[in-house]
C-alpha cells in the first residue's frame, strides 16, 4: 500500500509540474524564459540600436524577467529582407523594417513616397492618425508582423563623389536603392541607373566603383561609414520618411495579456525616448559628416519632384494613389 502512495504522490507532483511547464511555453506569468532575438540594420552608437536597448531593458524589468530581448545590430542576423523571413520560419523574433515590407503590404510603399511629405509635422500626424492604423493593420495582416513603436527618419538624401544639383545630373549615375520597386521607378525616371543591394553591401560596392553613390538619411550615411567612400550629400530630402520596431504576431499573440501589456507600455517608453535623441541627434550627424569631410550641396528640389512624379503616379495601383492623395490632404 505504501508502495502505491509513493506512486500516487510522484504521478500527481510531475502532473503538476508539466501544468506549470506548459503555461510559460504559452506566454504564461510564471515559468520558463522568453527568449526574443531582435536583428537590425544599424551600428551600436545608432538611435535604432540605443533605443531598442532601452525597450529591452524595459521589457525585462516590467516582466519580472520573464521576457529577454538580445538584439544584433549591424545585420548580424542578415539583412531586412532575411530578417523577416527569419521571423516567419520562427529562428528570429523582431526587426527594424519599413518601406522595404512593401514587397508583401502593398500600403506600406505609403511609408517612402518620394514628396509625399511636406516636413516632420506632416508626417507625424499622418503616422499616428488614421492612415498609419491603416498601413499598420495591413502589415499585421499581411506580413505577419505586429508593429510596436516607431522611428520618424531623417529625410533621405542622395550621396556622390561629384556633387549632383539637378536630374541632368543623374546621366549615367548608377545608384544602389533599397528593395522598393517605387524608388527603382523614380530614380530611373530622374534620369539615374538605380539597382537593388542590401544595405550591408553598400560600402564595398562604393569602395569597388559597381555603384557610383546611394540615398539614405544622414543618420545612416554616418553609421554606415559611407563619408569614406563618399564626398557629397546632396540635399534631395526626397523622402521623409518613418520605421517600424516590429515582432512577429505569433510571438506577441502567445504571450500573455500580461506580458502583453508590458511589452506596449515598453513600446510606448521607447518611442518618447527615441524622439528625445532623434531630435537632438540629427543636427549631430550632419556635423559629423562635414567634420569628416563630407560637403553639403544644396540642390534644385523642384526639378527632382517634377522629374519624379509621373513614375510615382505610374508605379502606385489604384488603391495606393488614393492613400498618397490622402497623406497630401493631411493638414
Amino acid at each position: 500500500m505504501k508502495k502505491f502512495k509513493w506512486i500516487a504522490m510522484i504521478s500527481a507532483i510531475m502532473l503538476l509540474l508539466s501544468a506549470c511547464g506548459s503555461e510559460s511555453s504559452s506566454g504564461g506569468s510564471g515559468g520558463e524564459k522568453i527568449k526574443w532575438k531582435f536583428g537590425h540594420l544599424a551600428d551600436e552608437n545608432h538611435i535604432w540600436h540605443k533605443t531598442a536597448e532601452k525597450f529591452a531593458d524595459s521589457v525585462k524589468e516590467k516582466t519580472d524577467g520573464q521576457i529577454e530581448i538580445t538584439i544584433y545590430p549591424n545585420n548580424q542576423l542578415g539583412g531586412e529582407t532575411d530578417t523577416i523571413n527569419s521571423i516567419k520560419a520562427g529562428t528570429a523574433d523582431m526587426v527594424i523594417s519599413g518601406e522595404t515590407m512593401a514587397n508583401w503590404s502593398p500600403k506600406a510603399a505609403l511609408m517612402a513616397v518620394p514628396y509625399a511629405f511636406r516636413d516632420a509635422d506632416h508626417l507625424q500626424k499622418v503616422v499616428e492618425g488614421d492612415i498609419g492604423k491603416e498601413i499598420e493593420d495591413e502589415i499585421k495582416d499581411k506580413v505577419g508582423l505586429t508593429p510596436l513603436y516607431y522611428h520618424t527618419r531623417a529625410p533621405r538624401n542622395l550621396t556622390s563623389k561629384e556633387p549632383i544639383s539637378k536630374p541632368e545630373d543623374l546621366n549615367g549615375f548608377s545608384m544602389r536603392v533599397p528593395n522598393v520597386p517605387l524608388f527603382l521607378d523614380a530614380w530611373k525616371a530622374a534620369g539615374a541607373k538605380p539597382q537593388v543591394m542590401d544595405f550591408n553591401e553598400v560600402f564595398t560596392g562604393l569602395q569597388q566603383n559597381v555603384i557610383d553613390g546611394q540615398e539614405n538619411p544622414v543618420d545612416l550615411i554616418h553609421s554606415g561609414g559611407l563619408y569614406e567612400v563618399q564626398d557629397y550629400v546632396n540635399e534631395t530630402e526626397h523622402v521623409y520618411s518613418w520605421i517600424y520596431i516590429l515582432v512577429g504576431n505569433e510571438q506577441f499573440e502567445s504571450l500573455s495579456d500580461e506580458n502583453k501589456k508590458a511589452v506596449q507600455e515598453a513600446a510606448k517608453e521607447a518611442q518618447e525616448y527615441g524622439k528625445e535623441l532623434f531630435d537632438k541627434e540629427i543636427k549631430e550627424y550632419e556635423q559629423k559628416l562635414k567634420d569628416e569631410g563630407m560637403k553639403f550641396n544644396e540642390v534644385d528640389q523642384d526639378a527632382f519632384r517634377e522629374a519624379m512624379k509621373p513614375a510615382i503616379k505610374d508605379s502606385l495601383s489604384a488603391e495606393q494613389y488614393e492613400l498618397y492623395e490622402k497623406i497630401l490632404e493631411v493638414k
